[in-house]
C-alpha cells in the first residue's frame, strides 16, 4: 500500500469516525444536556432529529455532488462543515441554538457518509479495494462500539460539551490526510437531486415537527400547519422522483416485492431500535439515577454482540437464505425491547438491565447483515449501490421517526423527566418499539421467499423471492456501512 493510499485510508477512516461517534455519544449525554440548558422534552427530541432530519434528506443525493463536482472537494468540504457545526453545538446557550447547528451539521454529515466511501473506493484499485474497505468498516466499527462509554465518560467527567469539542481534532486529522488523496468525479452519473432532498427535508421536517410539538401542545394551529406542511412536502416529493430522469429515491425500484418488504422490515427494526436508544438512556438516567458513563457503560454488549454476530449471520444467511435471520432475528430485539421496558427504580444491571440488552445484541446481530444483502441483492447489479443507499437512508428515516413518535405514543412530556417519575409512559413506549419490531418480522416472512437453489436466480414476482446473489459480486458494490445507534442509526443510536 503507498503512502498516498494509506493517508486516504486514514482520511476516510476519520471522516467516517465523527459521524458515527455523534450517532452514538450524544443520546448518552442528553439527560446533561437537558439540565445544563434547561430544555424540555421536545427540546431534548430535537437534539437527536434535528441532525437526523437532514442528514436522512440529504444522504442519497450526496454521494451524487461528490461524483458530479469531485470527490476529495466534496468530502473535504463535508469534513469542514462538520468540524465547524460541532464547535457551534459545544458552544450553544440554549436549545435552539443547538437544533440549529445539529441541523447544519446532519448536512456535513450526509456529504461525509456517502463520500468516505467514493473516496476510498476511487483510490483503489478493484483488486485491493476489499481490504480496505474492511480495514475501513472494523475501524469504524470500533468508534462506534465506543462511542456511549466515551460519551459518558466525557459527559460525567468533563461537560456534555466536550462531547461536541472532541470532533475538531479528529477532523483537523482527517483534513489535513485528505490533502493527499487524489482527487476523482464521474459526472456521467446524473445531476445531484437537490430539490428532492429540499422537498423530502420539508415534509420529514413538518410531520417530526407536528409530531414532537403535539405531545406538549396538543392540536392548536401551529402543530396542524407543520403537519399539513409535512404532507404536502412529502407528496410533492413523491411526484418529483416520479417525473425525475435521475431521482434521487429510484421509486421503480419499489416494484420489486422483496426490496420493498426488506426496506419495511428495516424500518421497523430501526424504529424500534433508535426510539429504546433515545429511551433507554434517559429512564436509565432519569428514571434510574445512573451516572452517564455507567448508563454508557450498559450499551456496550449490544454493538459488541452486533459486531461478532453479523459476520456469521451474513455467511449463514448466504447458505440458508434470509428469511429465517429476518423472521427471527427482529423477534429477538422486540423481546430485548420488552423486557427493558420494564425496567424501573431499583433495577440491577445484571438481573434487570442486562437480559434485555443481550436479547437486543443477539438480535441485531442475526438481522443487519441479512437485511444489508437482501437489500442489494434483489435488484440488478448494477443497482446494488443505490438499492444499499436507499435502505441505509430508511434505517435512519426510522430512528428520525421513533424519536418524534415514541414519547408521544408512551404519554411522555417535559415533566416525565423528573426523577422516578417517567417509569410508565416509559414503558408503554418500549412496548409500542418492542410491537412495530415484531411487525417487522412478520413482514420478512410474508414478502421474502425460501432461499432460491444456489446458482439459480428466483423470479421477482409473486413469491416476493429474492435473486441469488451472482456467483461473484460486483467490483463497485457497496458495503454495509456499520450501524450507528440512530442517535439512539444504535448501533444505529441517533445520528
Amino acid at each position: 500500500m503507498s503512502r498516498q493510499q494509506r493517508l486516504t485510508l486514514v482520511a476516510t477512516i476519520l471522516g467516517s469516525t465523527v459521524v458515527f461517534l455523534d450517532s452514538t455519544v450524544v443520546n448518552v449525554a442528553l439527560p446533561a444536556i437537558g439540565r445544563a440548558l434547561h430544555a424540555d422534552l421536545a427540546d431534548l427530541q430535537w437534539t437527536v432529529d434535528a441532525y437526523l432530519l437532514t442528514l436522512t434528506a440529504f444522504l442519497l443525493p450526496g454521494g451524487a455532488l461528490g461524483d458530479r463536482l469531485g470527490r476529495r472537494r466534496v468530502f473535504s468540504v463535508g469534513l469542514a462543515a462538520f468540524g465547524a457545526t460541532s464547535i457551534l453545538c459545544g458552544l450553544a446557550p440554549d436549545p435552539r441554538w443547538l437544533a440549529a447547528a445539529r441541523l447544519v451539521q446532519g448536512v456535513a454529515g450526509a456529504l461525509l457518509v456517502p463520500g468516505s466511501l467514493s473516496v476510498l473506493r476511487a483510490s483503489f484499485r478493484p483488486e485491493d479495494e476489499p481490504a480496505a474497505v474492511g480495514t475501513w468498516a472494523a475501524l469504524a466499527s470500533v468508534s462506534t462500539a465506543f462511542g456511549p462509554l466515551a460519551g459518558g465518560w466525557l459527559a460525567e467527567a468533563v461537560s456534555w460539551r466536550a462531547i461536541f469539542f472532541v470532533n475538531a481534532p479528529l477532523v483537523a486529522a482527517a483534513l489535513w490526510a485528505a490533502r493527499f488523496v487524489p482527487e476523482s468525479r464521474d459526472p456521467a452519473k446524473g445531476r445531484p437531486d437537490l430539490l428532492g432532498a429540499a422537498l423530502a427535508a420539508l415534509g420529514l421536517g413538518g410531520v417530526v415537527l407536528a409530531l414532537v410539538e403535539g405531545a406538549e401542545r396538543g392540536l392548536d394551529g401551529r402543530t396542524v400547519a407543520a403537519g399539513a406542511t409535512g404532507i404536502a412536502g412529502l407528496t410533492a416529493f413523491l411526484a418529483v422522483e416520479a417525473l425525475r430522469r435521475d431521482p434521487m429515491l429510484p421509486l421503480g425500484l419499489f416494484r420489486v416485492r422483496a426490496f420493498t418488504g426488506v426496506n419495511a422490515t428495516t424500518l421497523a427494526v430501526y424504529f424500534g431500535l433508535g426510539g429504546a436508544m433515545f429511551l433507554l438512556v434517559l429512564q436509565l438516567q432519569a428514571g434510574l439515577g445512573w451516572t452517564p458513563l455507567a448508563s454508557g457503560a450498559a450499551l456496550l454488549p449490544v454493538t459488541a454482540l452486533l459486531t461478532a454476530l453479523s459476520p456469521l449471520a451474513g455467511r449463514a444467511a448466504g447458505a440458508l437464505g434470509p428469511r429465517p435471520f429476518l423472521a427471527t432475528g427482529p423477534l429477538a430485539i422486540a423481546a430485548g425491547l420488552f423486557l427493558l421496558g420494564r425496567i424501573g427504580p431499583g433495577a440491577r444491571y445484571a438481573a434487570d438491565v442486562l437480559p434485555g440488552i443481550l436479547l437486543l445484541g443477539i438480535g441485531l446481530g442475526a438481522t443487519v447483515a441479512p437485511l444489508t444483502s437482501v437489500a442489494m441483492g434483489c435488484v440488478e447489479p448494477e443497482r446494488a449501490g443505490v438499492a444499499s443507499g436507499v435502505n441505509n437512508a430508511v434505517a435512519r428515516l426510522a430512528g428520525l421517526l421513533a424519536v418524534a413518535v415514541l414519547p408521544l405514543a408512551g404519554g411522555m412530556t417535559t415533566a416525565s423527566l423528573a426523577h422516578g417519575a417517567m417509569t410508565a409512559g416509559y414503558g408503554r413506549a418500549m412496548t409500542v418499539a418492542a410491537a412495530v419490531t415484531a411487525a417487522g418480522a412478520v413482514v420478512a416472512l410474508l414478502t421474502l421467499g425460501p432461499a432460491p437453489a444456489r446458482g439459480a436466480a428466483a423470479p421477482r414476482g409473486a413469491r416476493g423471492g429474492a435473486r441469488a446473489a451472482p456467483a461473484r459480486a460486483p467490483a463497485r458494490r457497496t458495503p454495509p456501512a456499520p450501524p450507528a445507534p440512530a442517535g439512539p442509526r444504535g448501533p444505529r443510536p441517533p445520528g
